[in-house]
């Protein structure tokens, strides 16, 4: 693992300033909404700006979102109605449909991404792909935190992120939760989207992978 970390250190690299305020520029312009957060103490705060008391909030697994407590506040707060405990708590042999129905379209989605590119786009990459839809269509409004070691130049470079750099510690995790190891299953690609439903929270802080 450590020749793999090592082989693949640029993917670890923060974004300069440069490359952050274009790739702000480009998502805004594909109708991404772009914040800007100097740590991931003011993405918190910006996040939970943008999400109402009493909201329903599905937040995809996320390494980041759990790094700077932004899962625990959705699911222990008290403060809004959390997807993800609901269906930890049902049957998936006897309760499967509901829990597809309830996961499929909340009132906000909050998680992160595995590259965005200086150009304006965004790769997100999954095994289950259980976030894909509300991503994409579902969930009436998105909230993506991403640190910004995660910019890259263009898709192509994007895609080496996540093969590279990105599965490998992703199966590395689930190994040692899991025993088994994880796939790249499904990528999906945002080229553009209708100006605002999906904000993006830039970080200049090295969070998640």
């Amino acid at each position: 693992m450590e020749t793999a970390l090592t082989q693949t250190k640029p993917f670890d690299r923060l974004a300069s300033e440069e490359q952050i305020e274009r790739t702000a520029k480009a998502l805004e312009a594909n109708g991404f909404h772009t914040l800007i957060a100097e740590n991931g103490e003011q993405a918190c705060r910006m996040l939970f700006e943008l999400v109402p008391a009493g909201a329903q909030v599905y937040q995809g697994s996320s390494q980041t979102l759990e790094q700077i407590g932004i899962t625990a506040e959705i699911e222990q707060s008290g403060q809004f109605d959390a997807v993800r405990p609901k269906l930890r708590a049902m049957d998936r042999q006897t309760q499967a449909d509901e829990m597809r129905r309830l996961g499929a379209s909340p009132d906000f989605m909050v998680g992160s991404v595995q590259a965005l590119t200086e150009d304006g786009h965004v790769i997100v990459a999954s095994a289950g792909g259980s976030q894909l839809g509300p991503y994409v269509s579902g969930a009436g409004k998105v909230i993506w935190v991403v640190g910004t070691q995660k910019i890259v130049k263009d898709l192509e470079e994007g895609f080496r992120r996540i093969e590279e750099y990105v599965y490998p510690l992703e199966d590395e995790r689930i190994q040692k939760i899991l025993g088994v190891h994880t796939s790249l299953n499904k990528l999906l690609i945002f080229n553009k989207e209708r100006p605002g439903r999906i904000t993006i929270i830039l970080v200049k802080q090295k969070l998640g992978y």
